[in-house]
């Protein structure tokens, strides 16, 4: 996922760390006996250090020390030993010769020679290609090869620099332009922008350790700002209106083939899992096969649907099945709609009505994350028209670019409260600000598993 926002973030961190060693050449303020040194993983920044495992077990310190579990000691290593001695005073001062394989048998000593360059060569090579570690690797957990010592791009300056406005001014507006090729909506790439300017400048540095440290802190703390939108948690609002012995209201807005059908469908099997009992109210009756759609799917899942004729007024449907959860004692109704075009007045009307009459506690915009700006748009209109309480993104798995995701909560100031992860009917997922953060500082998925 995000994989376009993740390069952009990534070739912001290269763009300036250039721009200063570039500057720094030229006042000969690079380091020249600066010793390589490891180069930070970029999201080791602010993670917690691991507890040291115990270098020794109280089993091995018994085996060490000669004894074993009734305190007696070990001898028969030490028979072993004497048994060695003689063989190891015969053998020391002579030469070991390398056993050779089966078939090196018959080769010649030049054979040899070119089969030890190859080997030399292949060593070469694997050394070279500690390439210096991308942007997205930092935050990765330690391995192997973090131990050993990477000079790869790690460059520090005799005397210690200042990041200023004229070293970010570049770099900064090759981000904006970046943000916006990537769907992002221009408020938001200019907040992003301006926030990653007042968090770099003036910041001290002495070596590229520094500038990805500052800036890789300084474009999470920008995003975490715009995509973390405080707003109601669904589950917690069922719960509430249970105690009250009401079902919850959620009514469905958006436009033609976001799939905002198959998205309640989906929530219908989410909640059904999670102990509740949903109704599907069937309120699109004017698009030719809606009702049969959603019938396939409540059938799918195995919940009741509220449906009438084909034509029939929406907000009667609405008003019916909310009528029939609380008979029931369901705890949840779900309002499916006509979708339009938010420039459509008179169907954008119709559904204020279905609004007047429902009084639904939820109005869900449900916007195609793939489609960047124009979900943005869209979500723009039916606040305007019918003031939405939440977001649903769908198809957010597909995202790559990301625009719509980091943007569409942040310009309505309504929060996001789920993601479409897939076709099935278990691929949702309710939104959670760290997970997003997660996935678009991360360099792959298995390290967003992990750290969830």
């Amino acid at each position: 996922m995000f994989e376009s926002l993740k390069k952009k973030f990534s070739r912001t961190s290269d763009k300036l760390e250039e721009e200063l060693k570039e500057e720094a050449q030229q006042e000969n303020n690079l380091d020249p006996d600066e010793k390589p040194q490891k180069k930070r993983s970029f999201f080791s920044f602010g993670r917690k250090k691991e507890e040291p495992k115990e270098e020794e077990t109280t089993e091995q310190l018994a085996l060490e020390s000669g004894e074993d579990d009734s305190g007696e000691e070990v001898e028969e290593s030490s028979l072993l030993s004497e048994e060695t001695t003689d063989s190891e005073e015969i053998t020391k001062d002579e030469p070991k010769e390398e056993k050779k394989s089966f078939f090196s048998f018959g080769r010649n000593k030049k054979e040899e020679v070119e089969e030890e360059s190859v080997e030399e060569a292949d060593e070469d090579s694997e050394e070279e290609s500690e390439d210096k570690k991308s942007f997205f690797s930092f935050g990765r957990k330690k391995s192997d090869d973090d131990d050993e010592e990477s000079s790869g791009g790690f460059f520090s300056f005799i005397r210690e620099k200042t990041i200023s406005e004229k070293h970010v001014e570049d770099t900064l507006w090759e981000l904006e332009m970046g943000l916006l090729e990537g769907d992002v909506a221009m408020e938001v790439a200019s907040e992003v922008v301006e926030s990653v300017k007042q968090n770099l400048v003036g910041k001290k540095i002495k070596r590229s350790n520094d500038i990805t440290e500052y800036t890789f802190n300084a474009l999470r703390d920008a995003v975490a700002e715009i995509i973390d939108i405080p707003g109601k948690n669904m589950t917690e609002m069922i719960e509430e209106k249970k105690a009250q012995g009401e079902p919850l209201v959620v009514m469905f807005v958006g436009i033609n083939g976001t799939g905002k059908t198959t998205t309640i469908g989906k929530l219908a099997n989410y909640y059904l899992k999670k102990g509740y009992t949903p109704v599907i109210a069937a309120s699109d009756t004017f698009r030719a096969g809606a009702i049969e759609q959603v019938n396939y799917h409540a059938d799918n899942v195995g919940v009741k649907l509220i449906k009438h004729q084909k034509g029939s007024d929406p907000a009667a449907v609405a008003y019916d099945a909310i009528e029939h959860a609380r008979a029931q004692g369901k705890e949840l109704v779900l309002i499916d709609t006509a979708g339009r075009m938010q420039t459509n007045t008179n169907l954008m009307d119709e559904m204020k009505k279905i609004k007047r009459v429902a009084n639904p506690d939820l109005v869900i915009f449900v916007g195609d994350a793939l489609t960047g700006n124009d979900a943005t748009e869209q979500a723009v209109k039916f606040n305007d028209a019918i003031d939405v309480d939440g977001v649903i993104l769908t198809k957010a798995d597909a995202d790559s670019k990301g625009g719509a995701s980091l943007s569409i909560g942040y310009v309505i100031k309504k929060p996001i409260l789920f993601l479409g992860m897939g076709q099935g009917y278990e691929d949702i997922m309710e939104y959670d600000a760290q997970w997003m953060l997660n996935q678009l500082f991360s360099e792959d998925e298995e390290e967003v598993s992990e750290s969830e």
